[in-house]
């Protein structure tokens, strides 16, 4: 509000639109939450609590009972299961303005996967009853969660094809790929950067640590990429992607 000659003057008759906080930013961009009003984003904002984690820290575990979900704010969150042996499987690597977790507060059940922080990152926590109470007051959002839910149960689907009909080899050069898609082209090929070890690749994957480096230096040695630590230079597309159509 700002004081005028003749008393108090609201900022929307002047034209002038009060700041959004970095909360109802970051919410009015999450896909289950476009269209709210802004007294409807409101109610999120005022309920949505701030929380910091560094990276590789647990935001949950698969198993625990489910509190709510999150929304990240910044930095990125990876969800992934774990076998009893230890050996992980990343299903998505999710950045800002991404939700996590809408389905185990939407069915009432545990969480089904594990969430860690990739780096430092800044969640926001919206409870189960804050949200449930938001879906009954305003159905549509309960329509964009099943819409969500859906397009993450394709992409399940597509891991686990990978998974069963694919070779490590194949899979390899799958995820190289869909790294090119957004790579920087130059003379000598597409920049790519790796992620940030053969571990981590192989989780993403769903194989070992010691089947990355022989896979991608055989690629080396064939001439498709060109390896230099975590960046890699793909030397070959038509080659990777014969490589890939060969695998299926």
């Amino acid at each position: 509000m700002q004081l005028g000659c003749g008393g108090i003057v609201s900022d929307t008759i002047l034209g002038v639109h009060p700041v959004k906080s970095p909360s109802a930013t970051t919410l009015s961009k999450v896909p289950i939450f476009s269209g709210l009003e802004e007294n409807e984003l409101d109610f999120l904002v005022q309920r949505a609590v701030p929380r910091q984690y560094g990276a590789g820290e647990i935001i949950f575990s698969e198993g625990e009972p489910c509190s709510g979900l999150y929304v990240v704010q910044s930095g990125h969150v990876r969800i992934f299961k774990s076998s009893s042996s230890g050996r992980e499987q990343v299903l998505s690597i999710d950045g800002p303005g991404s939700s996590v977790a809408e389905l185990p507060v939407f069915d009432g059940g545990n969480y089904p996967a594990s969430c860690a922080a990739v780096d430092d990152s800044t969640l926001l926590f919206v409870s189960k009853q804050d949200f449930q109470a938001l879906c009954l007051a305003h159905p549509q959002v309960a329509l964009k969660v099943l819409r969500v839910v859906g397009a993450r149960l394709r992409r399940l689907v597509g891991i686990i094809e990978e998974l069963s009909f694919t070779t490590v080899r194949g899979r390899i050069a799958s995820f190289l790929l869909r790294l090119a898609e957004k790579g920087k082209r130059t003379p000598e090929g597409i920049e790519i950067e790796l992620p940030t070890s053969n571990q981590e690749l192989a989780s993403q994957i769903g194989t070992v640590r010691e089947l990355i480096s022989r896979n991608l230096s055989r690629f080396q040695a064939e001439g498709i990429i060109k390896l230099a630590g975590r960046h890699v230079v793909i030397a070959d597309l038509k080659l990777l992607q014969d490589e890939l159509h060969s695998a299926e």
